[in-house]
């Protein structure tokens, strides 16, 4: 049955009221210190955002990401500051080429020469959903203004939205990430190396039994970036009761869509890759707009169907 635009609309609507109606009865709160926001729902922690600048012995001084992240049992499923890579942080956006002209400012992604000026972190809603949005300014002390201060020369706004658990079994962490270029040619780029990896990403604690999973089908990670689908789910034995995971649903208004993965089964993170090795042009009017949902589930991917749920979500 062919159904129109209006009428898809309505069925959505529908769905959505229906998710929530059957949502547990948490109630959201955040908790503000000197460091970030933690977002409770009821008694259960879920998500803190780091707003402060945060280092390692004065090391790989990072801000604007989330670690930890909480599973639906209260298992922390994120690693910040890993042995292995210690840049990596949590649920991050960056990338190794940052451009202003031809002058390189420094990698967001390795944290070299980089900084994030989180200017305001403001909660939307508080009812239904939980609603972030951060205010952040990007600068490098490789450009500075008249007084030898970091010039900002890319403005991001984040929308972090966050639902309660839905139907005892899941609940949805939303991104929207708009970049807007504040200085005349400003470029981003992934890694220079064939990986190219670079944007969203999710460094994930990582249990042996992992599985990588996206439309039904099983993927077999490789060095170099694979294209697996829209989606990607990561289910395991995260902690020592019984298996859950996270889904990354990349929205099909994101840039080079479908955006390839770079996957790992140990020791790194779990991106969804744009733009690849060629940097490409920030606009300054108007943002570059990156959409991520993440799935939080008990049980591994075939407790859901995330391709219904996928769809209901690109059509959003």
């Amino acid at each position: 049955m062919n159904l129109s635009r209006k009428e898809k609309y309505f069925a959505l609507l529908i769905l959505s009221l229906l998710f929530i109606a059957r949502a547990s009865a948490g109630e959201f709160k955040v908790v503000v210190n000197n460091d970030g926001l933690l977002v409770l729902d009821g008694q259960d922690s879920v998500i803190f955002y780091q707003k402060a600048p945060k280092s390692l012995d004065g090391r790989y001084e990072r801000a604007n990401y989330l670690h930890p992240l909480w599973g639906l049992d209260g298992t922390v499923l994120t690693e910040d500051f890993p042995p292995d890579h210690r840049h990596h942080r949590g649920i991050f956006w960056a990338w190794h080429q940052v451009y202003v002209g031809d002058k390189r400012m420094g990698d967001s992604w390795s944290i070299d020469e980089f900084q994030w000026n989180v200017e305001e972190v403001k909660v939307l809603r508080l009812d239904s959903l939980c609603i972030l949005r951060a205010h952040v300014y990007w600068q490098s002390p490789l450009l500075l203004d008249g007084r030898g201060q970091p010039q900002p020369f890319v403005e991001e706004i984040t929308d972090i939205a966050v639902s309660p658990v839905l139907d005892g079994k899941m609940r949805f962490i939303d991104f929207t990430i708009r970049l807007r270029a504040l200085k005349e040619r400003v470029r981003i780029g992934g890694s220079e190396n064939k990986k190219g990896y670079g944007g969203f990403s999710v460094r994930l604690r990582l249990p042996k039994d992992l599985t990588f999973i996206s439309e039904y089908k099983e993927i077999t990670p490789i060095t170099n970036q694979i294209q697996a689908g829209p989606w990607m789910d990561f289910s395991g034995t995260f902690s020592d009761e019984h298996k859950s995971g996270v889904a990354i649903f990349c929205h099909p208004s994101v840039p080079g869509f479908p955006q390839p993965w770079i996957l790992r089964r140990k020791g790194s993170m779990q991106n969804a890759v744009y733009p690849g090795t060629e940097p490409v042009l920030l606009p300054q009017e108007k943002p570059l707009v990156f959409r991520y949902r993440l799935v939080l589930h008990k049980g591994d991917a075939s407790s859901l169907d995330l391709n219904r749920l996928y769809h209901q979500y690109s059509e959003e």
